[in-house]
């Protein structure tokens, strides 16, 4: 029997499931694609600013959208690298025995569930780029095996992956615990770094992470929607990545009939890999021998550009996995631009510093934290990059932790917890994920305004009341 997919229909299935379903229904009719919301983000910014803004002035507007377009490439470029070369990890053969083994294991939407969620947050939790790819793989390889509503295990790798700016690749712990990094405002400031123990690994934020993947996890096996409801994954509707004989060099290097040419030997010689990995290994090395063992963006990329090539195992390998990598960062390449102006606007007309200085001028010593927390949660729905944001607040709330003497890791990461909760809403971090799942957008974030809720007051409670 052919179901009924029209929009009234819809809206009575939606009443007949609670809220959940309203919701995606809602987000399904309402919200436009992420590139269409950025530019409605853009002019609702602009328009506020010339409003409200201290220097809310057409040049000052033009000027600082320009700066913050064009300012913002250098970091989009090492964003995109975290998630191509995570892709490359996940993607190698022996990675993707792996996650099809996990897959067997998952044979109802409950145990789909208890799967994705401590798989996910884990690889979030090492590497945001990772946990994307992961997320989105291993939902496609369940979804084949069982019936589950796709939406809604997409979502809840989502959802898991949200808690990755609380680990070790979060731009703004790294930032701060990296010597002569430009957004490590605190060293800047005060001389001093701020160790991953007192941010990633200190218990106010440690244990809020861990409470999130366990309470999300219980609630998505409640939110499944019923049988009869169940929008399952087409895989035959599915243009799936094809592996490197799909490439155009790749097919050209086959050579059936032929002897490899002196091309193909160089492309599938592990000998160039293996110089890049004596490369990078050395020079990390030397580094750490002499610095001790420091993480930052660029030494985040250069490990996980290690383990790709290590597991991709030749050159022609690894290319190929960044090649289908590159189909899925269009849309990111095409949005960062765009929230670089927004971000720009924000900082240059002063509305970013109104909104942080509205929160900070009520705070004490023990409320700050908690306020630029409030006050995140607000500008990550316009500048949704972590290290963009902390560029946009951090110059606002760290002088104010000074002067306080409140807990500058406190508040940093109060800043970096308002990111994991604000993503759940703001779906620029969700267009990879659903573009390798192949799934549109709005479903997934139906279920994902629930994660809002839930992660935003576990965030506050522990940021009040965990030492």
């Amino acid at each position: 029997m052919k179901r009924d997919n029209t929009p009234r229909a819809q809206a009575q299935s939606a009443k007949g499931r609670g809220v959940v379903a309203a919701l995606v229904y809602v987000f399904e009719r309402v919200m436009p694609d992420p590139f269409v919301l950025s530019i409605c983000l853009t002019a609702f910014v602009a328009v506020l600013a010339l409003a409200i803004a201290p220097h809310g002035n057409v040049p000052t507007l033009l000027d600082a959208w320009y700066t913050g377009t064009f300012g913002i490439l250098g970091f989009a470029l090492q964003m995109i690298l975290i998630l191509a070369t995570g892709y490359a990890i996940a993607e190698a053969p022996i990675v993707q025995r792996g996650l099809r083994a996990l897959a067997a294991h998952a044979q109802t939407p409950t145990r789909a569930a208890l799967l994705v969620f401590p798989v996910v947050a884990v690889a979030a939790w090492l590497n945001w780029g990772l946990g994307l790819i992961v997320g989105a793989l291993l939902s496609r390889e369940i979804a084949r095996r069982v019936k589950v509503d796709f939406a809604w295990l997409v979502a809840g790798s989502y959802s898991a992956w949200s808690i990755c700016n609380s680990g070790l690749s979060s731009s703004i712990a790294l930032s701060q615990a990296s010597h002569g990094n430009a957004l490590n405002l605190v060293e800047k400031a005060t001389g001093q770094v701020v160790p991953l123990a007192q941010t990633v690994f200190a218990p106010f934020v440690f244990v809020p992470t861990v409470l999130v993947v366990v309470v999300m996890t219980f609630i998505f096996i409640r939110m499944h929607p019923k049988a009869e409801d169940v929008v399952a994954f087409n895989q035959s509707a599915q243009s799936e990545d094809s592996g490197p004989s799909d490439d155009p060099h790749a097919r050209a290097s086959a050579g059936e009939g032929e002897s490899p040419s002196f091309a193909t030997r160089l492309e599938q010689s592990m000998l160039g890999t293996l110089l890049l990995i004596v490369l990078g290994a050395g020079y990390l090395a030397m580094d750490w021998s002499e610095k001790g063992v420091d993480l930052d963006i660029n030494t985040t990329i250069l490990i996980f550009l290690l383990i790709g090539l290590a597991l991709q195992r030749t050159p022609i390998a690894y290319a190929n996995a960044i090649r289908r990598a590159a189909r899925q960062t269009g849309s990111m390449l095409l949005q960062y631009p765009v929230y670089g102006g927004i971000m720009g606007i924000m900082k240059g007309t002063g509305l970013a510093s109104m909104i942080a200085k509205a929160f900070v001028t009520i705070a004490t010593p023990v409320t700050l934290p908690i306020l630029s927390y409030l006050s995140s949660l607000i500008i990550t729905l316009l500048v949704p990059s972590a290290g963009g944001h902390w560029a946009v607040q951090g110059p606002f709330v760290l002088p104010a932790a000074l002067s306080l003497h409140a807990s500058v890791p406190r508040t940093a990461m109060g800043v970096a917890m308002a990111e994991n909760v604000s993503n759940m809403l703001q779906p620029f971090w969700a267009v990879p994920i659903v573009a390798i799942a192949g799934i549109r957008i709005q479903r997934v974030m139906g279920y994902t305004a629930v994660t809002f809720a839930v992660s935003l007051v576990i965030y506050a409670l522990a940021l009040w009341l965990v030492p």
